[in-house]
């Protein structure tokens, strides 16, 4: 009852957690990810982060279109995001390729489902964190769908592998239930409140799965300093046709506020 009421599944609960992703357009698998694997990927990606900030990783991993390429945190120049995560990190590639995750999204998907790896973004490792230079705090109500609704990719599923616990004090995600089935009018411009959204926090070590039809939002941190600090891995997975290496960035659709 409690897993069926929260959205939140454990590994042997996949035909539950895909039903609720139907009915819902999101859910929550918990208790999949050893912390000592997740530790480890978590180390990894920290230091492809500096090594981003130090010029010492290709410039493939960052983004202008994302990211504010003159973002700073505690005076010192930061990069929210480290783009293809999974090619500068073998560890974040064994994470995104977890079982029970690629099961899911086949399930969801179709068993011809494929991972959006290797173009437009790939997999983004992504730190928000606000202060007056955060060049990424807070994102406003979108679809993943409507950052390509020219495309031939869809449908999608999101997954988002959180190495902090979520909460008011660092930010969290704001869904509403059902709007993957609805389209997108009537959907706000901002970040204003929606009837009937809901707040889906997060445990470290939990992956979020969500339609790419769904509509949603993040909210900015309330605290300041480490107390404020949100990182996780975030990907998707298709069912329609796979893009061309090489497809690039030109078309992306920048919708969402920030």
């Amino acid at each position: 009852m409690m897993a069926s009421a929260t959205g939140v599944f454990g590994p042997d609960e996949l035909d539950a957690l895909c039903a609720h992703l139907d009915a819902h357009g999101f859910a929550t698998l918990r208790g999949a990810i050893d912390e000592d694997e997740l530790a480890a990927a978590e180390a990894e990606l920290v230091a492809t982060q500096q090594q981003l900030v130090s010029g010492t990783l290709d410039d493939r991993h960052a983004t202008a279109i994302l990211d504010d390429p003159g973002a700073t945190v505690d005076g010192e120049r930061f990069a929210h995001y480290v783009c293809f995560a999974t090619s500068a990190s073998s560890l974040a590639e064994r994470l995104v390729q977890l079982p029970a995750l690629v099961e899911v999204d086949r399930r969801v998907l179709g068993p011809e489902a494929w991972l959006l790896d290797y173009e437009q973004f790939g997999v983004v490792y992504q730190d928000a964190r606000p202060g007056p230079g955060s060049g990424y705090s807070r994102i406003g109500w979108h679809t993943d769908h409507q950052s390509g609704p020219h495309l031939d990719v869809w449908p999608g599923l999101a997954f988002t592998i959180h190495f902090d616990a979520t909460s008011p004090a660092n930010g969290f995600l704001r869904v509403l239930p059902g709007s993957h089935r609805d389209g997108t009018h009537g959907m706000p411009p901002g970040f204003e409140r929606v009837p009937g959204e809901i707040a889906v926090y997060q445990e470290r070590g939990d992956v979020l799965f969500h339609d790419a039809d769904l509509w949603h939002s993040a909210a900015r941190a309330t605290a300041e300093g480490e107390a404020a600090v949100r990182r996780h891995l975030r990907g998707s997975w298709h069912g329609g046709t796979r893009l061309e290496v090489g497809h690039g960035t030109d078309d992306f659709v920048k919708n969402a506020a920030r």
